[in-house]
């Protein structure tokens, strides 16, 4: 009898363990815990400002709004500011035409460094979902990625660097070969170049203090993330989670703001909803900065998704984690990563 209960009792024990360590190993897989922000960086020369950030999210969301798929005045006018936005900079911009049933859209390409066959992309989609003014979805984004521009020309880069104005990321070419960032990703296979890593800047400037303000996909999770809503996150596929330690790093290296990151395979409600889907497809790593989206911001998608709403201060703080991320992956100085 007692070896028997001793058999019995070894037997719980054992599986309690390898439970707990399969949790264990999971919650690691899926949250990347434990990353400080590494070497300290010399301070950047110059850093995000807000202001900016707000002038380019005003504009584009009050002088362009509902700017759709099929509403070519808004959509052309507010690709023709943004480019005007990126050549004031001094920056050479190149437009990526294309036909989707039978319309024509372009992306706008901006090329820094030299011409390597790896490439890092940085993008952000200006379409719009339906009759809104998409403050936060994704003027946001947008004005995030002509910021970066800003702090990235005359920077020196061992390869070349790709920062991407997107079109069509919204339904009804969401998930589609003609969603702008699959053109984008497709032509760099085609040419025979490789995206080393991708960012898509997707929603980053709504922000909470509110306790409760923030959701996640799984109620699973309100034990493992915040449930205020006052930090950036960094969304990726469950198999590239090194590399989302990595980016992780970098951007906590960049200011004070929160940075969580989940890696998750795609059944995960909203972890493939942006334009990284499609350079993963291509077989190449790409992660979606966020502020979570309808998780938190619960005027997505509708007409109160409005510039006043948005916290452009801690906005220029996700622009200088990113910017940290560039210049750790693909700047000329230091050792290849």
């Amino acid at each position: 009898m007692r070896r028997r209960w001793t058999a019995l009792v070894a037997g719980i024990v054992l599986t309690l363990l390898v439970v707990g360590a399969a949790a264990g190993y999971a919650w690691y897989r899926l949250t990347q815990p434990f990353v400080s922000a590494g070497e300290t960086a010399a301070p950047a020369a110059q850093t995000a400002s807000a202001a900016r950030l707000e002038q380019l999210v005003h504009k584009l969301s009050t002088d362009f709004p509902d700017r759709t798929f099929d509403n070519a005045t808004r959509l052309n006018g507010a690709a023709v500011y943004l480019e005007s936005q990126l050549s004031a900079l001094g920056l050479k911009v190149e437009s990526q035409r294309f036909t989707a049933e039978g319309r024509p859209y372009r992306n706008l390409v901006v090329k820094l460094g030299p011409d390597t066959p790896e490439v890092m992309v940085v993008g952000a989609h200006y379409d719009v979902a339906g009759e809104q003014p998409g403050a936060d979805d994704n003027a946001s984004g947008v004005a995030g990625l002509v910021e970066l521009a800003r702090l990235l020309k005359g920077q020196s880069f061992r390869q070349r660097v790709e920062l991407v104005v997107y079109t069509n990321e919204e339904p009804p070419f969401f998930r589609t070969p003609y969603m702008g960032s699959a053109i984008h990703a497709r032509s760099l296979t085609e040419s025979g170049k490789r995206a080393s890593l991708m960012l898509s800047l997707e929603c980053i400037g709504y922000f909470s203090d509110e306790p409760g303000s923030q959701d996640h996909p799984m109620r699973l999770l309100n034990a493992i993330y915040p449930t205020t809503g006052n930090f950036i996150s960094l969304v990726g596929f469950y198999q590239d989670g090194e590399v989302a330690r990595q980016v992780k790093a970098a951007m906590k290296s960049a200011s004070d703001l929160p940075v969580y990151s989940i890696n998750a395979p795609g059944f995960v409600v909203g972890v493939d909803f942006s334009d990284h889907l499609n350079y993963w497809n291509e077989g190449y790593v790409g992660m979606m900065v966020t502020d979570t989206a309808f998780y938190r911001n619960k005027a997505y998608h509708t007409p109160q998704d409005t510039a006043d709403r948005l916290d452009y201060r801690r906005m220029a703080k996700v622009v200088d984690g990113v910017r940290a991320v560039v210049m750790r992956h693909a700047a000329a100085a230091g050792p290849a990563r």
